[in-house]
């Protein structure tokens, strides 16, 4: 075997070692996205990024419509 080989080969046995040591198995975290209605959008929602820009001045991370007919503002956040 080649330098390059024996190096690849550590390093996976450490990985494999790392994970054994978690419960064997990589966890990933998903992130929950909540919605409200916006309090300042109050026209017909026909523009996410309109929409969005009115969210994050109301302190939300994110905005998009939706709702009956997608015309109604929803503000986003992480919960």
């Amino acid at each position: 075997m080649g330098r390059l080989s024996v190096k690849v080969l550590v390093v996976v046995l450490l990985l494999l070692a790392a994970t054994e040591e978690q419960g064997g198995s990589v966890q990933v975290a998903l992130a929950r996205v909540c919605t409200r209605p916006s309090h300042k959008f109050h026209w017909a929602c026909l523009d996410t990024n309109k929409c969005a820009s009115a969210c994050l001045t109301e302190g939300y991370t994110g905005g998009k419509c939706g709702g009956r007919r997608g015309r109604r503002c929803f503000c986003t956040w992480h919960c």
